[in-house]
């Protein structure tokens, strides 16, 4: 395992105007994984699953060209925080990503500035919720807010297990550390755990609950024109980053034979992302309270004795 003082020569920090590209790098993978979505929804359909690749830009038009509602009484300011920010929170977890050697913030506590984000994801769902002023779209917000307390924990800890390894809380010394075997061989636990907290964080698949059929969409219920859209961009942006940092945390990073750093990364993105929008298809939304039984008491000391597990093999191997 390298030293922390040697590892911080191998990352570096690209300057303002390369930054630039992290938003149409993001974009663009989150539509990657909406024309994945509109592809497999076709071919459930019985459609030409080809004509699923159109489906994400069509849907774009028609809400550019659709007016936007007003629910009465709505708190537009809050409303439109929640929905807009989803976004920005994706591209604020993109900055610690690194793509090969490079990297927008080279932080030394990059895993906190990723799960901080996290939690910042529960105040603007919750606000796309109470900003309606709508009974449907507040219950789904309540509904976010019981899953999130549920997935919360075992993803810290998961998010635990390869800082253990690594001895640092900097992605870069992460990646690093797993040189010699990717952390996912060992921490199968942990990788999986962050796989469900990530699809929960995106409400999405399993964990949509929070805009379930039965509640007429919940938070998505209100929403119309460019505010839906912001919503659902925000909602694949978020599953690209969380898939960006699991191949960072987990997967080797850019680590590959032949092919460049930055190529490996956003190839091992784009499959895991494609994994994350296949979920939907395969399996049923769980209520949040059924959530809450699995995430207490069978994700959470799971994930603890994957921690143990790490700890104790770093401390024999030191």
């Amino acid at each position: 395992m390298r030293t922390p003082a040697l590892a911080m020569s191998e990352i570096v920090e690209i300057g303002p105007a390369w930054a630039m590209l992290a938003v149409p790098l993001l974009l663009a993978l989150a539509a990657a994984g909406a024309c994945v979505d509109g592809v497999l929804t076709r071919r459930a359909a019985g459609v030409p699953a080809w004509s699923g690749l159109s489906a994400p830009f069509d849907e774009t038009a028609r809400l550019l060209r659709q007016r936007r509602r007003r629910t009465v009484s709505a708190d537009l300011l809050l409303w439109r925080i929640g929905g807009g920010a989803l976004v920005i929170v994706a591209l604020l977890k993109v900055a610690v990503i690194p793509l090969g050697p490079w990297t927008l913030s080279d932080m030394p506590i990059g895993v906190v500035w990723f799960n901080t984000m996290d939690v910042l994801i529960w105040a603007l769902v919750w606000l796309v919720g109470w900003g309606a002023n709508s009974a449907y779209s507040l219950l789904g917000g309540y509904r976010f807010l019981a899953q999130a307390l549920s997935y919360e924990l075992p993803l810290m800890f998961a998010l635990t297990a390869p800082i253990v390894a690594a001895s640092s809380l900097r992605v870069g010394d992460i990646v690093l550390a797993q040189q010699g075997l990717w952390f996912v061989v060992w921490m199968p636990a942990a990788f999986l755990v962050f796989c469900l907290s990530v699809i929960a964080f995106s409400v999405w698949g399993p964990f949509s609950a929070a805009a379930g059929a039965d509640i007429s969409g919940g938070v998505l219920s209100e929403l119309s024109g460019v505010d839906r859209l912001l919503v659902l961009v925000g909602r694949y942006a978020l599953l690209t980053a969380g898939a960006g940092f699991a191949v960072t945390l987990f997967l080797g990073g850019g680590a590959g034979p032949v092919l460049p750093a930055w190529v490996w990364t956003l190839a091992k993105t784009v499959l895991l992302l494609a994994v994350f929008v296949g979920v939907r298809r395969h399996l049923p939304a769980i209520r949040p309270d059924r959530f809450a039984e699995v995430g207490l008491l069978v994700l959470l000391p799971v994930t603890l004795l994957q921690v143990l597990a790490v700890s104790i093999v770093v401390v024999l191997g030191s």
